[in-house]
């Protein structure tokens, strides 16, 4: 194997994906599979979950595919709420008894109330029980996974990693300029600045506190994700404008530095956030 499948190798790990069956989720599944990892696809909409599953193991492990250098394993499905203590109890014992050990944890889900009526009302408005139940879910499920996780990663012989999934708004301030004049349903709630930002110095925390105990926790920070669905063209001509490559991320733009977030490619990084955003911050 050369130095760069080796660096890169996942052959054999096992990452736990939480909110697998999202836009972005279901790319990192694919590419983390892709490296050679088992991965566990942690989501609540069985649905979704169960496609990306069937289409994982059409892609990967069709009769064309014997001969790929990685692929020896399978993915496991698994609909936790990962809100509630028991159930992340339950996944992580089920990962375990099923592979043996967990090498990554991914934190990638985050909790958006996209129906409710009142999701972008002006911050003067805005409702206290949508701010309680966002800022609670996406804090609770966060603290959970790591604790299981990590308390599950201690106890093992091996390297442990964490990536938790952020936003470039976890450190800067939501540029208002760019959603007033949008005909899109679409802004930047409150909590998520909270959630995500608070992301960013737990990182830093988990770092501190397993320092030398062989577990690393890294943050992947993130810039906006394009969606025709969503976004109107006055969106993301003003969005794209705030940025130096001069458009919106697409859907798998985020592959690559998540792979090198969970391998060995970024062994001696800790306590950082990795940022990639197409230059918004950097101006």
């Amino acid at each position: 194997m050369n130095t760069i499948n080796k660096l890169f190798n996942l052959k054999d790990k096992t990452v736990i994906l939480t909110g697998s069956a999202g836009r972005l989720g279901s790319q990192f599944a694919h590419v983390l599979t892709d490296a050679g990892a088992n991965v566990v696809l942690v989501d609540i909409d069985e649905q979704k979950n169960s496609e990306l599953e069937k289409s994982i193991i059409e892609k990967y492990w069709s009769d064309d595919n014997h001969s790929h250098p990685f692929l020896t394993t399978n993915p496991m499905l698994s609909t936790t709420d990962i809100t509630n203590e028991s159930e992340v109890k339950k996944m992580v014992e089920a990962t375990l008894k099923k592979y043996g050990k967990i090498d990554v944890l991914v934190n990638n889900a985050h909790f958006v109330p996209r129906e409710h009526p009142k999701r972008d009302a002006p911050f003067e408005e805005y409702p206290l029980e949508l701010w309680d139940n966002a800022t609670r879910i996406n804090t609770r499920s966060l603290f959970l996974c790591c604790q299981e996780v990590g308390r599950a990663m201690r106890k093992q012989s091996t390297n442990g990693v964490i990536v938790n999934i952020s936003s470039i708004y976890g450190m800067q301030g939501s540029d208002q300029r760019i959603y007033e004049k949008s005909k899109s349903r679409v802004n930047s709630p409150p909590y998520y600045a909270l959630t995500k930002g608070g992301m960013i110095n737990f990182t830093r925390y988990l770092a501190a506190y397993w320092n030398r105990k062989n577990i690393r926790v890294n943050t992947l920070s993130l810039g906006g994700v394009i969606d025709a669905k969503l976004h109107d063209d006055e969106f993301i001509k003003k969005y794209s404008e705030k940025t130096m490559i001069g458009r919106m991320a697409n859907t798998d733009d985020y592959n690559g530095a998540l792979l090198f977030l969970c391998s060995d490619a970024s062994a001696y990084m800790t306590g950082s956030n990795l940022i990639i955003d197409g230059g918004w911050s950097a101006w």
